[in-house]
């Protein structure tokens, strides 16, 4: 049971991913894979992925040498347990506001003694085997993961009580909700932003968690590098691919018109 993100975290360096929200296509993962990212987070946030269309998603990806992830819609069992027994190795959950929803994450997500999610070998999570039942606890507990993400100023008062709770292993600011609950939206120069980030990597760094974000441009990056954030994911699918296509095609008209 590899989880690729966990041995770049246990070497000492920051593990790369890149979100998917719209190309739900049986060559993502390989095409992923061909980037060397570490991780991928398959959407079901803001995309029209159902259960259904993530679990063929994460079949793909466990041919490929990277951890999947998936951020679910709503901060409910039925999608968490659903999820990680159709073969994810992490749930992601926006908007995580205070210690008892990040519990309630923990437990959903982890089986007993740890959690309490409903026991059923034998399906995708386990390869369609039927694993001892504690060593396989004891495995998927300690390497799976869990992404608390801080979207609110409800989020940021109560940053140090969610990565207090044991089992939570990432606090991700989703920097645009984030600048909206402050009022100050796209605005991520601004002090009040800037005091809501650097509250959120003291809370994390005193509970000796990880902390992770999505910058969409160079600046951004070595901004939050430099401000302490060591789990990137780099955009999202369809806003690498229009980037890049704007591009290549800015590039084929210039050179066009200096052909004439």
């Amino acid at each position: 049971m590899n989880n690729r993100f966990r041995e770049v975290v246990a070497a000492g360096k920051i593990p790369v991913g890149h979100m998917v929200w719209e190309f739900a296509t049986r060559g993502i993962a390989k095409i992923i894979e061909s980037a060397d990212v570490d991780f991928a987070i398959y959407d079901m946030e803001h995309s029209a992925f159902d259960v259904d269309k993530v679990a063929d998603l994460l079949a793909w990806a466990k041919a490929c040498n990277f951890s999947p992830f998936v951020r679910v819609p709503v901060c409910d069992y039925q999608f968490m347990a659903r999820i990680m027994d159709a073969g994810a190795m992490g749930i992601m959950v926006g908007n995580v506001k205070n210690a008892e929803e990040a519990t309630r994450i923990v437990q959903s997500v982890k089986f007993a003694p740890m959690g309490n999610r409903g026991v059923g070998l034998g399906s995708a999570h386990t390869d369609y085997m039927a694993p001892d039942p504690q060593k396989y606890f004891r495995e998927i507990n300690k390497k799976s993961v869990i992404i608390c993400q801080i979207e609110s100023q409800e989020g940021v008062d109560s940053a140090e009580a969610i990565a207090a709770i044991d089992g939570v292993d990432i606090l991700w600011v989703g920097h645009f909700d984030l600048s909206t609950s402050l009022g100050i939206p796209g605005q991520f120069d601004d002090s009040r932003f800037k005091a809501a980030i650097k509250r959120t990597v003291a809370a994390a760094r005193k509970h000796g968690k990880l902390l992770g974000i999505q910058p969409g441009t160079p600046k951004q990056l070595q901004d939050w590098l430099k401000a302490g954030f060591n789990v990137i994911s780099w955009g999202a699918d369809s806003a690498v691919y229009r980037a890049a296509l704007v591009n290549s095609v800015n590039l084929v008209r210039e050179k066009t018109a200096k052909s004439k």
